[in-house]
């Protein structure tokens, strides 16, 4: 496939590859690839090896077919391609018949499918400026505190030293019921001994 400017833009150079007339309902097969739509023509063709779906085999060897285009007809990286269409057109219908009770005869629809693959070379992004996001990143967490980030540092740990006091006023209530208690079973002492003493 050449790089042809489609209405005046300029299309990326890339291959493509169709399977006719294979034997797979054209829902089944757009299933498959919907998976691939978009993905690396390498980490594509690994989703469909290990995809569990019946037809992930077919779409699998048109992708190898198209990557094979790419690479030697056309000259290109094959770990620079990228799955830029795929889609499945509807076949002509094979009609069978099978016989029912009483005399009927069910139609059995065999259909078929036309699977068609494109992938083009796309320039692979340099990794210096991951690695320069990076270096901006860890330089704003190593510049010190701001004023706004200061204060609410600040204020943070007071809040959190006042729900800690909180607590701490209520265990003296606490205490002070449990001494009036003390007080009182004291004082009923005091009393029953006064009592027996003015007894005998």
């Amino acid at each position: 496939m050449e790089a042809k400017p489609k209405g005046g833009v300029p299309t990326l150079p890339g291959a493509m590859a169709r399977a006719r007339y294979v034997r797979v309902t054209p829902m089944k097969a757009r299933r498959v690839v919907d998976l691939i739509r978009g993905l690396p023509a390498r980490e594509a063709l690994t989703v469909l090896q290990f995809a569990p779906q019946a037809a992930s085999e077919p779409v699998f060897k048109v992708l190898a077919s198209a990557v094979a285009n790419a690479e030697n007809n056309e000259r290109l990286d094959p770990d620079t391609l990228l799955v830029s269409q795929a889609y499945v057109d509807e076949g002509p219908t094979m009609k069978r018949f099978r016989p029912r009770a009483q005399g009927r005869a069910y139609r059995i629809r065999k259909r078929t499918s036309h699977i068609t693959v494109v992938v083009e070379s796309v320039a692979t992004t340099r990794p210096v400026k991951k690695t320069a996001k990076k270096a901006v990143k860890k330089a704003d967490d190593a510049r010190p505190a701001t004023k706004d980030t200061a204060e609410s540092a600040s204020t943070a740990p007071a809040k959190k030293t006042a729900a800690k006091k909180a607590p701490a006023k209520k265990a003296p209530a606490k205490n002070a019921s449990a001494a009036k208690a003390t007080k009182a079973n004291a004082a009923n002492a005091v009393e029953d001994a006064a009592v027996k003493g003015s007894a005998e």
